[in-house]
């Protein structure tokens, strides 16, 4: 059969998922439909249990969304009006946001060039010059573990003593990835998940959790994630918001849970193959040094701006789906751009010219790897 006429490929095969979990899912989600606790029951409790032990942090706190999970963790340190947060701007609008919901400025910091994480020396540079201009005051650090790789954690940690900040670790995209042999989850002093349903461990819907090895700010993320609560429902400590986790959406992460280090394993041997096949062609992922990615996105750069638009366009004649993460860094958005002092981040606004996402998920089949390579190399 020629290429052209083949079956498309999934960018994201939720209902082949689906079809081989089945039996799993179905036990867990019917356990909650009989005992019908469906805002923090049970499975709750056991999931962030789990979560807790696989990173080997002290205390999770199952959240609805990795967005609220790092407004519930911002909310703890009272960041807010006339402080500055720094982060990538070469990442998802979720980290930027939150910031700006509070009433904190967002300062956004270029990336390398080659693992696409947060520079540690453009950092020390960004956080110099706001102290110096004197109109916010410096108050936390954002690390982006991108595309399921690790931020420079050792560096971060570092600037974030010498300069007091607050260290935070965004996870959303690589649950499931090793630094230094050990799952990552308490590289910072909290680290937020998502289990957006795109992510390496996604659930059917919205959700997120928190990891901290602190266990009087894992009381205050409980507290904050339920409209402030004290010990019992009606007694009201603080101003909160509604952040639970649905119980169908932790059964749902708890049956992926015991299938998930098999699918780890298989986005490695996916990426694996791609490198193999491509590095002659374009740019492959390099891997930052003594880690393992979760892979939750394969992304190569072309080398010109001008072939990707032709690349793309010849890999959907052939079925072969893409994806551009991201079209612009965050400080060049219309909801940023106000709030951005004008900085160059020319590393940023390069890869957004540049980059394209390739299918990568455990669903893929060695034959769909080998169209999918043949796709790109023409």
């Amino acid at each position: 059969m020629n290429e052209k006429t083949e079956r498309p490929i999934a960018f994201l095969d939720l209902a082949a998922q689906q079809k081989r979990l089945g039996p799993a899912l179905r036990e867990r989600v019917d356990a909650v439909f009989a005992h019908c606790r469906f805002v923090m029951g049970p499975e709750v409790t056991e999931l962030e249990q789990r979560l807790a032990d696989w990173c080997g942090a002290k205390d999770c706190v199952g959240v609805s969304s990795g967005t609220d999970a790092l407004q519930i963790v911002m909310m703890a340190e009272n960041i807010g009006r006339g402080d500055a947060v720094f982060l990538p701007a070469f990442t998802y609008t979720a980290t930027a946001e939150v910031p700006l919901v509070l009433g904190a400025t967002p300062v956004f910091v270029d990336v390398d060039p080659n693992t696409f994480q947060i520079d540690p020396d453009h950092l020390r540079a960004r956080i110099r010059a706001v102290r110096e201009a004197g109109k916010l005051t410096p108050r936390a650090i954002v690390g982006v573990d991108l595309f399921g790789q690790p931020a420079p954690w050792e560096q971060l940690r570092q600037i974030a003593q010498e300069e007091d900040l607050f260290l935070l670790a965004d996870c959303a995209q690589a649950f499931g990835a090793d630094l230094n042999g050990k799952p990552l989850g308490r590289e910072a002093t909290a680290t937020t998940l998502s289990f957006f349903p795109s992510k390496p461990l996604g659930g059917y819907g919205d959700g997120g959790a928190i990891l901290t090895d602190d266990p009087e700010r894992a009381d205050l993320y409980r507290s904050l994630r339920t409209h402030g609560e004290g010990k019992t429902r009606y007694e009201v400590l603080r101003t909160g918001m509604n952040g639970r986790l649905d119980t169908i959406q932790a059964a749902v992460l708890l049956a992926k849970l015991d299938g998930f280090k098999q699918e780890l394993a298989r986005r490695d041997e996916i990426a694996r193959a791609y490198d193999a096949g491509l590095a002659d062609v374009v740019q492959v992922p390099a891997r930052v040094p003594n880690s393992a990615s979760a892979w939750a996105i394969y992304a190569i750069l072309v080398k010109d701006p001008a072939e990707r638009e032709p690349l793309q366009a010849r890999l959907k004649e052939r079925g072969v789906p893409s994806a551009i993460y991201y079209p612009l860094p965050l400080h060049k958005q219309p909801a940023y751009r106000d709030h951005h002092d004008g900085s160059s981040l020319p590393v940023s606004e390069d890869l957004a010219t540049r980059i394209l996402a390739l299918p990568i998920h455990p669903e893929l089949t060695d034959e769909e790897v080998s169209r999918i390579i043949a796709a790109v190399r023409g």
